[in-house]
């Protein structure tokens, strides 16, 4: 088993793709992690936003949660409707581009591209802060944590949906477990004490007011909250790594992930309201995130509170697959519409889409260093995305609906309507209340993405058209054959396998070598013994020999030169360059020779014509010992 078997795993047929597909099992902790995880952080970047308002800030809590859990469930359900009616996949992008439109499937697509890699990034900093939260001795070496996280996730990725989907079951259901525990623990003292339930340890004391209460901070607030929502979209957007029937487990799977989410939120938000817990300033020393202190409040500090801790730590860190699950698969769908390189939609050797998980995985790694891995100084970046991408997927089903008609279409059109209408708005808020807060990078980050689209679609456009032709295929005149070039450097076996391959061609070859020293001599004294006498003795025109001059050392630019020049002289000949070369034994023999013919052949392909043609004389250096 060589090295890469054991990191990536061994190559995937075609055909086994059907056992990599998956149930709602594997579903959620697939493509729930990111939603799940963010009942760890959503609560908290909200209460984040109520530090200036006190003890008085944490009795907004419970409203904001439960207009975000009411917007969840308008998403949920809109978003069941988009998978039964677009089973194949695509999410957001896919029904935009059927009902209304490309410019706004494009900017559907953009807008879920940014936001994976937030959600990827986001994901993975809150994971590391959990950590550094629990051994503040970690905090200088934050970003390393980060990357070698998202490394780690990268690699799971690359083994395919099977080993990810079974690598990340046991954290996303102990993460679920042990908060539903904490939940209901909670519960149950706020019952027992009558409402009023001690903290099983001493809790930080709230500072004291520095601001009062306004719509507009309640705005920021909800708009800081509304993260919890990213990683909706994800199931619609995988429908088919879900096993038969695909459509049903993907919805049953959206539900699970949505009524578990919903739970989390409501019950942390309720809890930390009682127990008046206040978030603390992730910058300051003692710093403890809002699920570490309830876990005090309740359990205090236990073993209980350390395995639910490592289980919040693992599912931020991992919460980052939700993307890496999707961001290849909209590549892939955005690729074969020509708005991305074809590259994106070919499959690796385990059946995902290589090229888009090293995309994403470079990305997340650069915002990870640029900010540092600190979860607040990405978290105004996020949900923008997320929320446009809502919108248009609702406003495309309520098209979707009003074309189609049939049963029930009237109540269909409602309930997508309001979901457009309601993330509409979020858009708009969230846009407003998080802009001069670092909003506007994904602001003019999505144009950027949709300009990038149009520029590969008009690349492909022109491709199209330069390369149809309508015209037959005109047999080769036997009369006029290609003139063979071969740059040679000294002669040695290498250059007299090139040679004789050149002369089953074309009887006309023409031997080029650029001068250094006394090079060219050598080359002189030998020609007539091993070249010219070889050829005269089979009747055939043995081959000319050329010497270029090269008074400032080039070799490549010379030979360049020369062929072009002989194809300008015979505008009626093709021009074939035999380039010899020498294939090493073993791969790090690579960089002891100076790969001369591969420059070459690129030089020729960038500045030649389509008379110019190349090819390789390989002469393998295991053969010659």
């Amino acid at each position: 088993m060589n090295i890469i078997d054991l990191i990536v795993g061994k190559p995937l047929r075609t055909t086994d793709e059907r056992a990599e597909q998956i149930g709602p099992a594997a579903g959620v902790s697939i493509f729930g992690l990111d939603g799940l995880s963010s009942a760890a952080y959503g609560p908290e970047a909200a209460l984040s936003l109520l530090i200036p308002l006190g003890l008085l800030g944490v009795r907004y809590i419970l409203p904001v949660s439960l207009a975000i859990i009411t917007l969840l469930i308008i998403v949920y359900v809109s978003y069941l409707q988009t998978i039964a009616a677009y089973p194949s996949g695509g999410g957001s992008y896919t029904v935009a581009r059927f009902n209304l439109g490309a410019s706004a499937s494009l900017l559907a697509a953009a807008a879920l591209l940014t936001d994976y890699i937030l959600t990827a990034a986001v994901g993975i900093s809150a994971g590391v802060g959990a950590l550094v939260s629990a051994v503040p001795s970690l905090q200088p070496h934050t970003v390393l944590l980060c990357v070698g996280i998202l490394v780690v996730i990268m690699v799971l990725n690359l083994r395919g949906v099977h080993d990810t989907g079974i690598a990340f079951t046991i954290p996303t259901y102990l993460f679920v477990g042990t908060l539903l525990i904490l939940i209901a623990a909670g519960v149950i003292r706020v019952v027992l004490s009558g409402g009023h339930p001690a903290p099983a340890s001493p809790l930080p004391v709230a500072g004291p007011a520095t601001e009062i209460v306004s719509f507009w901070l309640l705005l920021k607030v909800f708009a800081s909250g509304c993260t919890a929502l990213t990683g909706v979209e994800a199931v619609s957007n995988g429908v088919k790594a879900f096993r038969e029937p695909g459509q049903k487990n993907a919805q049953r799977t959206l539900t699970i992930i949505i009524f578990l989410l919903a739970v989390l939120l409501a019950g942390i938000s309720y809890l930390v309201k009682i127990y008046g817990i206040a978030a603390s300033d992730p910058g300051q020393p003692g710093y403890q995130s809002v699920l570490a202190m309830l876990l005090l409040a309740v359990f205090g500090k236990g073993v209980f509170y350390y395995v639910t801790i490592a289980a919040i730590l693992l599912v931020l860190s991992l919460s980052a697959n939700t993307a890496f699950a999707d961001f290849p698969r909209l590549c892939r769908a955005i690729a074969q519409n020509n708005y991305l390189p074809h590259v994106f939609a070919y499959r690796g050797r385990r059946l995902v889409y290589t090229y888009g998980i090293s995309v994403l995985a470079v990305a997340t790694g650069f915002l990870l260093i640029v900010f540092g891995g600190v979860t607040d100084r990405l978290i105004p970046l996020y949900a923008v995305g997320a929320f446009l991408a809502f919108t248009l997927s609702q406003a495309g089903m309520v098209r979707h609906w009003a074309k189609k008609r049939g049963a029930h279409w009237l109540r269909n059109v409602f309930i997508n309507g309001l979901g457009a209408s309601v993330t509409g708005i979020t858009v708009l808020v969230v846009l407003v209340a998080k802009f001069t807060s670092g909003a506007w990078i994904t602001v003019i980050f999505i144009p950027m993405v949709i300009f990038f689209f149009r520029v590969v679609r008009r690349h492909y456009h022109a491709v199209t058209l330069a390369t149809w032709t309508t015209s037959a295929v005109e047999p080769a005149n036997q009369k006029s054959p290609p003139i063979t070039v071969v740059p040679i450097d000294r002669w040695s076996s290498v250059t007299k396998q090139a040679v004789e391959f050149a002369s089953r061609i074309s009887s006309e070859i023409i031997a080029v070598h650029v001068e250094s020293s006394d090079s060219g001599e050598l080359l002189r004294d030998l020609w007539p013994r091993y070249i010219e006498a070889p050829f005269r003795e089979a009747g055939q025109q043995p081959p000319a020999l050329t010497l270029l001059p090269s008074p400032y050392r080039f070799v490549i630019v010379p030979v360049v030169q020369y062929v072009l020049k002989l194809s300008k002289e015979n505008p009626q000949r093709r021009i074939v360059v035999v380039i010899p070369q020498l294939v090493e034994s073993e791969w790090f023999e690579y960089f002891l020779h100076n790969q001369r013919g591969r420059l070459l052949e690129w030089a020729l392909l960038a500045q030649g014509n389509q008379r110019i043609f190349t090819l390789s004389s390989p002469c393998y250096l295991s053969d010659q010992t």
